[in-house]
């Protein structure tokens, strides 16, 4: 597996930075596309392909119920938003949704503070968890895999990120939600949004926030990115945004995201079968921590984060919980 990706990561060339204020954007590029048809989460929904619904009429905090309708699969990506129900929720990992399936998937509430129907199923808002929260999780989410084989995270953990930056962009939610600190910063985000683009042969980009690089999406192909390109730039954004260097004009270099990548390279690889189709792969170092979903030898999707990058005030952990058992195999 560990052979796949770095094939993958070896098709991926950097191009010229795009930026505003502290945050940069680096394109990458490639001429290599996966050969698989897909829809995207937003498409889906719009289309009534899939439904995303409480898993009964009770519901259960961590997981969700996604009806796929269509004849093709449907990639939803980790940290991708969904609104409604019983409390809005984000998605633990990445998925691809088998055609013609139904498949409970692991989620993570951000609206702590309800508990209630308003509306039967759920919805896209467009919205994806910020990179620093979604780094946090993938920690946590690998430490849940090492020791259980679930896609867990730490629910507490999730609602302590939230309140946090609640409380440090000055934003009163009743219920907790996540979705009022992006609709608080909204103009700001306005702001940005702009300066960025996707460009011809991009699948991926590598961001920079106040000079230090933080983090990597890319897919396997340009399409995919394309669809779901404003909304991995704004869980960027308000990062951006929250960061207590932001009136600093980022200076961040191509070779300060080629160093990403190298480390990528490096990484340990453990897998996991995903609970929809393909393998969870999950990646670690000193320098990084992320995920990769792959099927059929190609990779969907790569995520990963610097981990010195999202520190506040102290160096964060790299050492996963001891496991107890590991279902997952471990690639050299």
């Amino acid at each position: 597996m560990k052979n796949i990706l770095i094939k993958y990561l070896e098709t991926l060339a950097t191009d010229a930075k795009q930026s505003h204020g502290n945050l940069a954007v680096f394109p990458l590029l490639s001429d290599a596309e996966v050969s698989l048809a897909y829809l995207v989460l937003d498409e889906a929904l719009q289309k009534e392909a899939i439904e995303v619904a409480e898993v009964d009429e009770s519901g259960e905090v961590s997981k969700l119920k996604v009806i796929n309708r269509s004849d093709l699969p449907v990639l939803i990506l980790d940290g991708e938003e969904l609104v409604g129900a019983k409390q809005n929720r984000i998605v633990n990992t990445t998925f691809l949704i088998a055609a013609g399936s139904v498949t409970i998937i692991p989620v993570s509430c951000v609206e702590q503070g309800r508990w209630s129907y308003r509306t039967d199923r759920f919805f896209s808002e467009k919205r994806m968890m910020t990179s620093r929260m979604r780094a946090s999780k993938a920690v946590e989410v690998q430490n849940c895999l090492s020791m259980r084989a679930e896609f867990a995270a730490d629910q507490g953990s999730v609602w302590q990120n939230i309140r946090e930056m609640a409380e440090r962009r000055n934003v009163d939610s009743l219920s907790g939600a996540m979705a009022d600190i992006f609709e608080k910063e909204r103009p700001t985000i306005a702001e940005y949004l702009p300066h960025f683009h996707c460009i011809e042969r991009q699948v991926g980009a590598i961001f920079a926030i106040a000079g230090k690089v933080v983090g990597v999406e890319a897919f396997g192909k340009s399409d995919t990115l394309a669809a779901c390109f404003d909304k991995i730039v704004e869980s960027y954004v308000l990062d951006a945004i929250d960061e207590v260097d932001r009136e600093e004009t980022d200076r961040s270099t191509a070779e300060d995201a080629g160093e990403l990548v190298r480390d990528l390279l490096s990484c340990r690889v453990a897998t996991f079968p995903s609970a929809g189709l393909g393998t969870d792969c999950r990646l670690d170092s000193e320098q990084v921590n992320g995920l990769a979903l792959v099927v059929d030898g190609e990779v969907l999707h790569l995520s990963a984060f610097a981990r010195r990058a999202f520190a506040r005030g102290k160096k964060p952990s790299t050492r996963l919980i001891r496991p107890i058992r590991r279902k997952g195999r471990l690639d050299d």
